[in-house]
């Protein structure tokens, strides 16, 4: 398996708490992995202290860079693929963000490539599956919607601008694997852990972090938005969470835009119910805030960039303490 740089999740041995961290791993990326207890074959990963200070959970859904042979060989540009599909070395930023603040973090190792986790498990566009849409008995049941018809479905099909990620169409059995292997695993397991941090704290906040091309500049605006911070317009958190992290971006000299272009996806939908101390925030950071010119390789920003994230993380995470502790979204999901 190349297995590309994996996150550097030990950096989390020396965090905010100092104490003793919980690692858990899950899924499988490849055939045969199923089981596995090395952290090579695993399509997730979580981290967590024992003892959280805060009931906050980042997850790091499109980072994952452990492409197995066969499916870069599948790739008609597996450079230009990796590039574009990958929220690029995002996860750096996530693992000093966990590690100053001691929250819990998730890091989906799978590539997007294979699967995309920010879609529903049907979102498939079946015309690249072998057999197409007449050859599988799921695509007559549940058909393609427009998203997945132009190329950003459960596998991505194409990039704009590119065409065609793939040589081949994909073989139906290694979909409904990795379906079987990486999608649910990971998702049941981000179920569970926000409900036991909900029933600790009587609220979870999950922070859905993902990394963004450069924006260009609004119009009448002085600067591109360095940050969109999206709660599907107000439906996957609760208002005050929103308010306070503009508040706090704007403090520190930060552009930030919200819900446009980028509101949240499946993930949110999914996961985030707010009336029952469950909230949900999605942050997109510009890569060009972390990245070299060419929106590949981490710099040294990465860390002053997740000092100020983490400060963001502190105030979200003390406010969703208070909501737990003022016993109204408590009672809403009883």
């Amino acid at each position: 398996m190349a297995s590309g740089s994996r996150p550097p999740l030990s950096k989390l041995a020396s965090g905010a708490n100092g104490g003793k961290l919980v690692t858990r791993r899950g899924g499988a990326i490849a055939a045969g992995d199923r089981g596995q207890d090395s952290e090579a074959g695993a399509a997730f990963i979580h981290v967590a202290p024992c003892s959280m200070p805060l009931p906050v959970l980042i997850a790091v859904p499109h980072a994952g860079r452990a492409y197995p042979g066969a499916v870069l060989a599948e790739m008609r540009d597996a450079g230009l693929s990796q590039l574009r599909l990958e929220d690029r070395h995002v996860d750096a930023v996530g693992v000093e963000i966990a590690r100053a603040t001691g929250t819990g973090l998730l890091v989906a190792h799978a590539p997007r490539a294979m699967l995309d986790l920010n879609r529903a498990a049907d979102d498939i566009d079946w015309e690249m599956v072998e057999g197409g849409a007449k050859g599988n008995p799921q695509a007559r049941r549940y058909g393609s919607n427009a998203r997945a018809r132009s190329g950003l479905g459960l596998v991505p099909r194409r990039l704009p601008g590119f065409g065609e990620i793939w040589r081949s169409r994909l073989p139906r059995e290694e979909l409904l694997r990795r379906v079987d292997d990486i999608h649910q695993p990971y998702h049941d397991f981000l179920a569970k852990e926000l409900k036991r941090i909900r029933d600790a704290w009587g609220a979870a906040l999950l922070i859905d972090l993902h990394s963004m091309p450069p924006l260009r500049r609004p119009s009448g605006e002085e600067r591109a938005p360095q940050i969109v911070l999206g709660d599907r317009f107000g439906a996957s958190c609760h208002s005050t969470l929103a308010s306070r992290a503009f508040r706090y971006l704007e403090l520190h000299g930060c552009a930030a835009a919200h819900n446009r272009p980028y509101s949240g996806g499946y993930v949110l939908d999914r996961h985030a119910e707010p009336a029952r101390g469950i909230h949900g925030l999605q942050i997109e950071l510009c890569r060009s805030t972390y990245l070299d010119a060419s929106l590949s390789e981490p710099t040294a920003a990465v860390k002053p960039l997740a000092r100020m994230l983490a400060g963001l993380v502190r105030e979200l995470g003390a406010e969703t303490a208070g909501l737990g502790a003022s016993g109204e979204l408590a009672q809403a999901a009883e």
